[in-house]
């Protein structure tokens, strides 16, 4: 593939992104994809073959987008807890930001898929399941570490911090003013710190 038809695949795909996670599945047409991705039906199909292979390769490309920010604010943290405290107050701002949807599009997808669209459902949920294991493994390596009790469930805490992620940012989506949002993420994060035990605290 070359550089050029890489680049507007890469563009074709942030593009199919803003569409969907503002739209949904079903309320987008094919009209609408054309126009948005300005391609022809047969460019759309030789690319990605139909509405449900942009799809899904646009929630691949979403949930990749969102595991790369996590890794970023991760590394520029001395340790898993401080990173993913940093993680939630950075949520905290989503009501600030210019995007199509607050709510989460692989939530948003969840919540709308059905049978008939089995495939992607199942993409999301695989999707969905990998940012929950790499919470896990933050709170695995906090343990290995000694920042946090040893007897503590990591795949418990994983989850639930996926849940209080997904939970702040269906709640940004309601008509609130963003620091009501900046200070429900702020209660996570500092709840996440004061797992760490003392000799980490000071």
């Amino acid at each position: 593939m070359s550089r050029t038809t890489l680049y507007n695949r890469q563009e074709a795909l942030e593009r199919a992104i803003q569409l969907f996670w503002q739209k949904g599945f079903h309320a987008t047409s094919l009209k609408d994809i054309e126009q948005v991705l300005d391609m022809r039906p047969g460019s759309i199909y030789a690319a990605f073959g139909n509405k449900n292979g942009l799809f899904q390769e646009a929630l691949e490309h979403y949930a990749h987008a969102a595991l790369m920010e996590l890794e970023r604010v991760l590394a520029s943290h001395e340790s898993p807890l401080l990173g993913l405290a940093a993680y939630m107050r950075q949520l905290g701002g989503i009501r600030d930001q210019k995007i199509p949807s607050r709510a989460c599009m692989l939530v948003k997808s969840l919540l709308e898929l059905g049978a008939r669209e089995q495939s992607a459902l199942d993409k999301v949920e695989k999707l969905l399941a990998g940012l929950e294991t790499r919470f896990t493994e933050c709170f695995v390596e906090a343990q290995r570490l000694g920042e946090i009790d040893s007897e503590l469930d990591t795949v418990r805490l994983g989850r639930r911090l996926q849940a209080e992620v997904m939970g702040l940012r269906a709640f940004a989506q309601r008509d609130v003013d963003s620091a009501a949002v900046h200070a429900l993420a702020e209660d996570m994060a500092s709840s996440i710190e004061e797992m760490r035990n003392d000799s980490f605290a000071s």
